[in-house]
């Protein structure tokens, strides 16, 4: 089967930066010529300038037996060290490093002295329970300072940490704590999610229930941290207060360097089945291109700049760009323990406001629901302090990329528009704000130090304007350093397919427009065959977003006699659209406008106008249960989403 993909819509717009942002911009045209002129003496310069090293390492990268690589690997540091102790030895104690909100109002502001000192208290109470170099610490908490915290506590201390998001069932929980073999897990009564209280101890007891089939249970200690204000049951012995252990803990601890290859951490990837798949990464790499895109790829200026991304710290998002390298950085932010629309839809809009947020990270579908809402709410809110806005998670599609940069931007903010993954550990793909003339929908280019391809099945470049599949050349430094425990599972999940190349296969098809800047099409898996045409869902998607009636959409390939696969989209209406039209007609509607827009061969079969999509918790659409549906089969597993009854509501429109 042939890899090109057809390319359908094109975009023209660009918006290049201002001179006033590209005056005071950190990032510059010589980052891409250093980089281009030796790679790794680039990185080598990064690491050396970005962090502070207690052993410098002299040799950069150590690739001679790939897949796996050693970063700087005779080179030692102390991570936690390098996110706190080292700013406020430098003056800056008294900088804010989170500004914290609770979904119910409650907030704390907590100075980099302040979490300093308590993340040598954690890592003192951790010591105390037997937790040191190697050992695994499963955490499991919403979104409140004390998760930074034990993140860090548990890096200071060289043991793992596998953060397990907070929305995840007590079978996902116990399955990646059997998994990493973890000797304590951090949790707390329970944190708040759309105006009420959602219990976490209990899963966490459930989850380490005996159940009779006689594994060897390898957690010693649960350590909890009072927020729900709710009853938990309480093993004596095994259970801990956090308000009761970590203030009584010497506030004195000496961060201890490790090797730069010591891991760090092990996140789970999220809708897996069967054996969790844990991505393991280590630390001097992983830290080192963490702070490196953070800093350039948001224009990072620590002394003014207010930096927000909204991503919890169960998925890799708020790892790179909450807990690591805002913090290495020494950046002011904001992390927020709620929805989006609780406890009223303007809420994100209210604590840009509150904190003169200037810097602004977020997801695409998150974009999507507020086009939805429409532009009235956030115009409530004064936005003025933002001057830069990135999306992560997904492609975003030209219409929601503008609207963002319109409504909420006032149509002057530069928009990055990142692409990465969990296994990458870091953004591969985005504009640099002060470089690049940012496009609509596309992630444009590399970072400096990364080298990227779109090839087809065989490996061979397919060259400007044509798709194919999206692959890494050459390593990095945040590379995962393969799958917990099962190194075979690692080499053939990402290297096999490009063995003979060397590659790492990411999983994506993308395309290379005339100008060299790539496109993300969605998952390979999500390509539809449509009459022997290769077609992107995510064009498709894009093409009935662009209409002015819809809010959000979802394509899937569904079996088709006649073309081997048709195109089948389920649609989320604007609110001020389905008042005033009947939805038969607006499904005929968009069916017409698809063909239209780019041409017979991808106008949907089907258009089932649908109130929600599914989605997890992070925020992806989850095709393959519309597929289900589509198809006319019993839908699947539904765990992992957001919602679980949506797919029933689903089902029962189409049908």
């Amino acid at each position: 089967m042939s890899s090109q993909i057809d390319h359908l819509l094109d975009e023209t717009r660009q918006f290049p930066p201002s001179e006033e942002f590209v005056a005071r911009s950190v990032s510059s045209p010589a980052l891409y010529e250093s980089a281009a002129a030796d790679r790794e003496a680039f990185w080598a310069t990064q690491s050396r300038e970005l962090l502070e090293w207690h052993k410098p390492f002299t040799q950069v990268l150590d690739w001679s037996t790939p897949p796996f690589a050693k970063w700087f690997g005779d080179g030692e540091l102390n991570v936690a060290y390098n996110c706190l102790d080292r700013h406020v030895e430098a003056g800056n104690g008294d900088r804010v490093a989170l500004h914290w909100e609770g979904e119910p109002g409650d907030s704390r502001s907590i100075t980099y002295a302040e979490l300093t000192e308590e993340v040598k208290r954690v890592a003192n109470v951790l010591e105390g329970l037997g937790i040191g170099h190697g050992d695994r610490v499963a955490i499991y908490l919403p979104m409140i300072p004390e998760a930074v915290a034990s993140m860090l506590a548990v890096a200071r201390v060289g043991a793992i940490h596998s953060v397990v998001f907070g929305g995840f069932s007590a079978d996902s929980l116990r399955s990646r704590i059997d998994d990493a073999g973890a000797k304590l897990v951090i949790t707390a009564d329970g944190g708040y999610r759309k105006g009420r209280v959602s219990a976490l101890k209990p899963a966490v007891d459930q989850a380490l229930a005996d159940r009779g089939d006689g594994e060897q249970q390898t957690v010693e200690h649960v350590l909890v941290v009072k927020r729900g204000e709710n009853e938990v049951e309480w093993e004596e012995g095994r259970d801990l207060w956090w308000h009761e252990v970590v203030p009584a803990a010497s506030p004195e601890h000496t961060a201890e360097a490790f090797p730069a290859e010591n891991p760090l951490f092990i996140l789970y990837t999220s809708g897996t089945t069967g054996k969790p798949k844990g991505i393991l990464h280590t630390s001097g790499g992983y830290l080192t291109q963490a702070a490196y895109s953070h800093k350039y790829v948001f224009d990072l200026h620590p002394e003014t700049d207010v930096y927000w991304c909204t991503a919890d710290i169960g998925w890799i998002t708020g790892h790179s760009y909450v807990a690591y390298g805002p913090l290495a950085n020494g950046a002011t932010q904001v992390i927020y323990e709620g929805t989006p629309d609780a406890p009223h839809p303007g809420r994100w809009w209210e604590i840009i406001e509150k904190y003169k947020v200037s810097i602004f990270y977020t997801a695409p579908t998150a974009i999507r629901s507020f086009m939805k809402i429409g532009r009235s709410v956030p115009a409530k809110f004064d936005l003025s302090s933002l001057r830069l806005l990135g999306s992560v998670g997904e492609p975003i599609n030209p219409e929601a990329w503008i609207w963002y940069r319109d409504v909420i931007g006032a149509g002057k903010t530069p928009i990055v528009d990142t692409w990465w993954q969990t296994e990458t550990g870091a953004i591969m793909v985005s504009a640099l704000p002060g470089v690049t003339a940012t496009k609509p929908g596309s992630a444009q280019v590399p970072l400096p130090g990364i080298s990227i391809d779109v090839v087809d099945e065989s490996g061979s470049e397919v060259g400007n304007g044509n798709g194919g599949l999206l692959v890494v050349t050459e390593p990095w430094p945040s590379m995962l350093r393969g799958i917990w425990g099962d190194p075979e599972r690692f080499t053939e999940t990402y290297w096999e397919k490009f063995e003979k190349q060397g590659y790492y296969f990411a999983g994506d098809g993308a395309r290379l427009d005339q100008d060299g800047d790539l496109w993300l099409l969605g998952r390979v898996d999500d390509v539809m065959n449509v009459s022997g045409h290769r077609l992107s869902t995510a064009e498709i998607e894009s093409s009935l977003v662009a209409h002015e009636a819809t809010a959000e959409a979802a394509v899937v390939g569904a079996a088709d006699e006649t073309t081997g696969q048709a195109v089948v989209a389920f649609v989320i209406i604007k609110e001020s659209y389905l008042s005033a039209h009947d939805p038969a007609g607006l499904a005929q509607q968009l069916r017409l406008w698809v063909g239209e827009q780019i041409g017979a061969i991808a106008r949907p079969r089907d258009v089932y106008i649908v109130g929600e999509l599914p989605k997890t918790r992070s925020g992806k659409i989850m095709r393959r249960l519309l597929r289900d549906v589509a198809e006319g089969r019993e839908v699947g597993d539904t765990t992992t989403l957001a919602d679980t009854a949506v797919m029933s509501i689903i089902s029962a429109q189409v049908k």
